[in-house]
């Protein structure tokens, strides 16, 4: 249902904040984050999620919240695109007055265009003595970049991440360009959002950060991203402080999941409980497509981070990441440097599921380990290119989807309801065709409709426990399912398998 006009109300902006390594990404970021984060606590609390909120004050007094996204390698743009969502407004792209556009610049800005996001231009480390702003936008419009002033419309501030020099006049920008894209949203709606990451915690179980859109999540409420459920009762800020709701733009933590969501995924909210089971029920068993006709968004990735004692054998792992060759499985490289394995290390592999950290000649600082193992971060250090090779390729090979192909073993008439206990029923019946099997799944037919399905948990032929009952024999069996099975209907009896 389309929000009524009147209850839509203007929403803060989310804002990524892309460039090349060096550049300043960071350094802007935790500037931004130190100066205008209002909360009493937040000097002592240590951010728990890849994303954070701040209230910028503008020059005519007033107050507004902005979003940050604050997640290595910006999945924002990347697996998040993949699925259809876009979860930042806008975009910063961040180079520097001294170095100008470099490879990761325009791999940004790529994948700014391809989410279609506007973005303003950040020319970062005016500070510096080398530092030349008008040669920057020359180098801009050599890459086909044109801003304000120099053959464009692209806005562009001249700042200081180090300094603070022209940080209020960037947050002025990213403003005026949410109130031109004319962002609004509505309070009374169910919540939608996109994961932004997710976690094992050793203490609480799996979570998973969440970017709100539009509506409100309230506690006792339940969420469901794919075939993952989590009902809202461990709801916690960004700061990591316990709330009980929270609305558009605002990035929280949501504990207690069945299963690990994938990053970039939406989420759906629902009051009822048995609604958001059968949803996540009804993804779950979702059909699975032929690997030929796999898009991008069914390849599954093998997110790493690699690091090592120096850039020759860097190049060399990544050299033999490129040559492992799957068409299920694709390994994709979210960080690399040169140096030790360090903290910061483990925070990146931390904010996407199952991610690898691989060492190649390096060591692990002492302070990374204990974090790696509370975060339950992979870390693997070789000293033989080959070995390091070896492992990362059984490691695609136990990572590369089955696909799971419905065999169906035969179908039977239910001929009589013995008893019903919540989700299992005692029934008879008679095989029509092919067998009924033990454990095997059944799709209730109804008037040659599929009205649910359910599983075989037990079977008997004369009072006597069997695996199978064969064409035309009876049999009592005890089938689990939450739909009520009636004399007249069949059960078509099927059991999955991989290949």
């Amino acid at each position: 249902m389309p929000e009524k006009p009147h209850n839509l109300i203007e929403r803060p902006p989310v804002i990524a904040i892309m460039g090349h390594v060096d550049h300043g990404k960071s350094t802007l970021l935790d500037y931004i984050r130190k100066s205008n984060i209002v909360d009493s606590e937040a000097g002592g609390i240590t951010q728990r999620i890849s994303a954070y909120e701040v209230v910028h004050k503008t020059k005519d007094g007033k107050e507004h919240k902005i979003t940050f996204l604050d997640t290595p390698g910006h999945e924002a743009f990347t697996a998040i695109r993949s699925r259809g969502a876009k979860v930042a407004d806008i975009a910063i792209l961040v180079v520097s007055a001294e170095d100008g556009v470099k490879p990761q610049t325009v791999e940004a800005l790529n994948s700014i265009k391809t989410a279609n996001v506007p973005y303003i231009v950040a020319i970062n480390k005016i500070d510096k003595e080398g530092a030349d702003v008008d040669r920057t936008k020359g180098n801009l419009a050599e890459h086909e970049i044109y801003v304000e002033g120099y053959g464009g419309t692209i806005p562009y501030v001249p700042i200081s991440a180090k300094t603070g020099q022209g940080i209020n006049d960037l947050l002025d920008m990213m403003l005026l360009q949410a109130e031109v894209e004319e962002l609004k949203a509505d309070r009374s709606k169910l919540p939608e959002g996109v994961i932004i990451e997710a976690n094992l915690d050793k203490k609480k179980g799996l979570s998973a950060s969440i970017i709100i859109k539009n509506g409100t999540l309230k506690s006792g409420m339940t969420v469901v991203a794919g075939s993952a459920l989590s009902p809202v009762r461990m709801l916690e800020n960004f700061l990591g402080k316990p709330i009980k709701e929270a609305s558009f733009s605002s990035p929280v933590r949501l504990i207690g999941w069945n299963e690990l969501p994938q990053v970039g995924m939406t989420i759906k909210a629902f009051v009822s409980k048995k609604e958001a089971e059968e949803y996540a029920l009804s993804k779950k068993n979702a059909p699975v497509y032929d690997v030929r006709s796999v898009e991008n968004d069914e390849i599954t990735t093998i997110p790493v981070v690699v690091k090592a004692n120096e850039a020759g054998g860097l190049d060399a792992v990544i050299h033999e990441i490129k040559k492992i060759k799957n068409d299920r499985v694709k390994v994709r490289i979210i960080h690399s440097g040169v140096g030790d394995i360090a903290e910061s290390d483990v925070k990146i592999a931390s904010g996407r599921a199952n991610t690898i950290i691989l060492g190649f000649s390096t060591k692990v600082d002492n302070s990374a380990k204990p974090l790696a193992e509370k975060m339950s971060v992979n870390i693997q250090v070789f000293d033989i290119i080959y070995k390091l090779s070896e492992w990362l390729e059984n490691v695609v090979t136990e990572r590369t989807p089955k696909n799971q192909v419905e065999e169906s073993t035969g179908t039977a008439k239910v001929l009589k309801i013995f008893s019903k206990i919540k989700d299992k029923q005692i029934l008879g019946g008679r095989v029509e065709k092919g067998s009924l099997v033990l454990n095997a799944e059944v799709k209730i037919m109804r008037r040659d409709f599929e009205i649910g399905s359910g599983k075989v948990r037990e079977l008997q032929k004369q009072k006597t426990k069997v695996q199978q009952v064969p064409e035309g024999e009876e049999f009592g069996t005890l089938i689990e399912s939450k739909i009520e099975i009636a004399p007249g209907d069949r059960l078509e009896s099927f059991i999955v398998v991989e290949k």
